[in-house]
């Protein structure tokens, strides 16, 4: 595809990206002399109407949005089965790129590419435009700081059909929504739920879910509780701990439920980190059931002193003993017997009371007490879930991953060794699934930076590296790779890559293109692998008109030069009166010179008869000359 010229405007000069559905080139407008990204629908999916469909609905979709982080859509066109989007070029790296190189990214600058995103969000929003597919990798960030959200390829607007009960689920699995993986119902909220995942990846470094497949991660976004990022980044304030949270819940319900309210939260924590983010407000006036309450006319005495309170419960108290003891020694003996009955029934239970308090006193005591979460990392997930319980606190099992440790044993802890909680907390534990469950990641089209910490945090070595030319991969990014991606492997598997040099330049033939036509000789110099510039000149003969009378370069040159065309370019010559006059008069003296200069010639040359004075009579029969008044006069 490199050198192809689109619409007979866009020339493709290298690949910068591919996607599931579409590869993206930098490519140079001829027209407006300016670099352009052309995004172009790969060919397997060109066939597919749906897949065209959902293609230029980006190009709809955000060519209708205007806002300083949102990538600009210029043009959208076909070209025999080429169907492609002209869209802003920019200079700078994805987000996905830059957490990949810093690992995590710092509060403020984390929170200033939230703000921006939020920004671009917003105007779709405005726009009934939902994008399902926020994600890093669809986040461009300029060497200037400036964030562009682009790829509209799924974007729908908020009014049409959804995908309830479809069976085929759109987004990317790390980042969608769980009503996207349940395939029901989505909406501007569901931007919010990816927008979240996208800041708990910028300051923890990772995502909060991973598994072996897309389908188990998936699971995971419907079904397991997510580990707060603040458990695996300290330095994040608990005000950014809240907003993630929030725009994380599951319940579409308790995220934020206008992306404006998060942008305002956003702004908040930019001026002050302590602000407090308020997860939820719906159990603050809930509905509830209960008792009456009845009020007891003595009860609603009022009491200034409390003295007289206590004497008042003194004299009551001395009144009610001795009414008591009157009616108990006039009772008779059944009644008497009924009620000492009842009162050892009291003490039993008073007793038993006393007896369980002391029983499980301290079981309740431990419970408001902090204990240390145990260092469980080595053990197998048995042995660490007796070491846990038997510090009072409950033994969770959070996942599997990958890991060079054997199957089974334990590789990290939330919350970590030695951080002190309450008695009852959880205690999420990762177990390892052994390291001949790894898999070679897939690493071609990533830049070797990227490449070198994906497989060395996917548990494998750095293989060897070579180089070579190409000329579909852009400088600098992975052509292939050696095991092939989703392969086996184990800790000691090394991946050796082979990186892109870019284009090879070379020195080709330069065809001749003199006397041919200017459109003919550019595409023919196009055809070569070179540039091709014209220069018009203007010509009196039309049988020129277009035809190119000479070229910069011949011979050989590096291939991709720029060979200059000039060419011939007709323009009909202009006459006056005055012009025909003066060329008459110049005519007739040339003549009279002409005359005069043979009468001379023929004198100084000795001529028989000439005396050189320019009157000679030139007798010469053959003398054809109609300039020679000698000729007339025979």
């Amino acid at each position: 595809m490199i050198g192809t010229m689109l619409g007979n405007r866009y020339e493709l000069l290298e690949k910068i990206g591919e996607g599931g559905m579409a590869l993206v080139y930098k490519a140079k407008c001829h027209l407006l002399n300016r670099f352009v990204a052309v995004k172009i629908l790969k060919k397997q999916f060109s066939n597919d109407s749906d897949f065209v469909k959902k293609f230029k609905r980006e190009a709809t979709a955000a060519a209708s949005l205007s806002d300083n982080n949102i990538v600009d859509i210029y043009d959208v066109g076909t070209q025999d089965d080429i169907n492609y989007i002209v869209m802003e070029y920019i200079d700078g790296k994805t987000l996905k790129q830059i957490i990949t190189q810093n690992k995590r990214i710092n509060t403020t600058r984390a929170v200033n590419i939230a703000i921006q995103i939020s920004k671009a969000l917003a105007c779709a929003h405005k726009n009934n435009i939902i994008h399902r597919d926020i994600k890093p990798h669809n986040i461009m960030v300029t060497d200037d700081g400036v964030v562009k959200v682009t790829d509209f390829g799924i974007a729908k607007a908020s009014n049409s059909v959804t995908i309830t009960n479809s069976s085929k689920v759109m987004g990317s699995a790390h980042y969608f929504s769980p009503e996207q993986a349940k395939g029901s119902f989505v909406d501007f909220r569901t931007d919010i739920y990816s927008f979240g995942i996208v800041i708990y990846e910028m300051v923890t470094g990772r995502v909060p879910y991973d598994a072996d497949s897309p389908v188990s991660v998936a699971l995971k976004h419907i079904q397991e509780p997510v580990v707060p990022p603040i458990e695996i980044n300290h330095d994040i304030p608990q005000s950014l701990n809240k907003l993630i949270l929030k725009a994380i819940e599951k319940e579409p319900v308790n995220r934020y439920q206008d992306i404006k309210d998060m942008l305002t939260d956003l702004r908040r924590i930019e001026k002050n980190q302590d602000f407090n983010i308020s997860i939820s407000d719906l159990d603050d006036d809930m509905t509830r059931v209960m008792d009456p309450i009845v009020m007891d006319d003595d009860k609603n005495k009022n009491y200034n002193d409390k003295d007289d309170l206590e004497d008042d419960d003194e004299d009551n108290n001395e009144d009610n003993d001795i009414e008591d003891a009157s009616k108990f020694k006039n009772l008779n003996p059944k009644k008497k017997k009924r009620i000492l009955m009842a009162a050892i029934g009291l003490l039993v239970v008073v007793i038993g009371a006393v007896t369980g308090y002391f029983a499980f006193g301290k079981y309740f005591d431990a419970s408001a007490k902090e204990v240390s979460v145990p260092n469980v990392v080595g053990m197998k997930q048995n042995d660490a879930k007796k070491a846990i319980e038997d510090k009072k606190l409950k033994f969770v099992l959070a996942g599997k991953e990958k890991s060079s440790q054997p199957e089974g044993t334990v590789i990290k802890t939330y919350p970590s060794s030695g951080t002190k909680v309450k008695a009852n907390s959880e205690v999420r534990v990762s177990v390892s699934s052994g390291q001949d469950n790894l898999s070679v990641p897939n690493v071609v089209g990533v830049d070797l930076g990227s490449a070198k910490d994906i497989i060395t945090s996917s548990g494998l070595k750095v293989g060897s590296i070579t180089y070579k030319y190409s000329d579909s991969t852009q400088s600098g990014y992975v052509i292939s790779q050696s095991p092939e991606s989703d392969s086996n492997a184990t800790s000691d598997t090394e991946v050796s890559i082979v990186v892109s040099r870019g284009p090879q330049i070379k020195n080709v033939t330069v065809p001749d293109v003199t006397g041919k036509g200017v459109d003919e000789a550019a595409s023919i110099l196009y055809g070569s692998g070179f540039k091709v510039s014209k220069s018009a000149i203007t010509t009196n003969d039309k049988s020129q008109d277009g035809k190119v009378a000479s070229q910069s370069i011949s011979g050989s040159a590096r291939q991709g030069s720029t060979v200059n065309l000039n060419y011939y370019q007709y323009k009909e010559p202009t006459t006056t009166p005055s012009d025909v006059n003066n060329s008459n008069n110049n005519g007739g003296n040339n003549g009279g010179d002409s005359n005069n200069d043979n009468g001379g010639n023929d004198g100084e040359n000795g001529n028989d008869k000439g005396n050189g004075n320019g009157n000679n009579t030139n007798t010469d029969p053959n003398n054809n000359n109609p300039s020679n008044p000698s000729k007339n006069k025979q």
